[in-house]
């Protein structure tokens, strides 16, 4: 189960998510710090560590838009967050899945903040209001990415598996 923490309209851009003027940070490390920097309370809520990782943010459509600003997804990633929305930025998405951050495209989902979720592959439940919505799944391969925490590991793993003749 993971609890919405906060819930964004549409055309949440990568500003938004990470404003530029912090473009000179980029270690996966010391990007969570800005995530939201300009929503001051859910930003002061994610540095004093208020957030509980696994928790989702709600996102309506074109979650992630404008540039192919990758520190967007990283100080996400940083905090373990889930991001649930109606639909992504093409770039966005796939940053998301090469960095691992865990993203669910959810076209009808109706959630507010304090809502609980139970999240499958194929379905957001709302246990809170008790409606089910349906996601649009991954593709294997990418979910398969995300699953081994980006593509790097996900790499590692295929290169390791190959010297060890599996």
């Amino acid at each position: 189960m993971a609890k919405v923490i906060y819930t964004l309209g549409d055309d949440i851009s990568t500003d938004i998510i990470y404003p530029g003027r912090y473009m000179a940070t980029v270690l996966p490390t010391e990007t969570p710090q800005f995530a939201f920097a300009d929503i001051q309370e859910l930003n002061g809520k994610l540095k004093a560590k208020q957030i509980l990782p696994g928790s989702v943010i709600i996102g309506g459509k074109n979650f992630g838009c404008g540039s192919s600003r990758e520190q967007a997804v990283s100080a996400l990633k940083g905090y373990e967050l889930i991001v649930v929305a109606k639909n992504f930025a093409r770039i966005f998405l796939q940053n998301s899945i090469n960095l691992g951050l865990q993203t669910v495209t959810c076209p009808n989902l109706e959630a507010v903040d304090g809502d609980t979720l139970e999240i499958t592959p194929t379905a957001v439940m709302n246990t809170t209001s008790g409606k089910s919505f349906q996601v649009v799944p991954l593709p294997n391969a990418r979910q398969a990415i995300v699953e081994a925490g980006g593509l790097i590991p996900y790499s590692r793993k295929l290169v390791l598996a190959k010297a060890q003749g599996n």
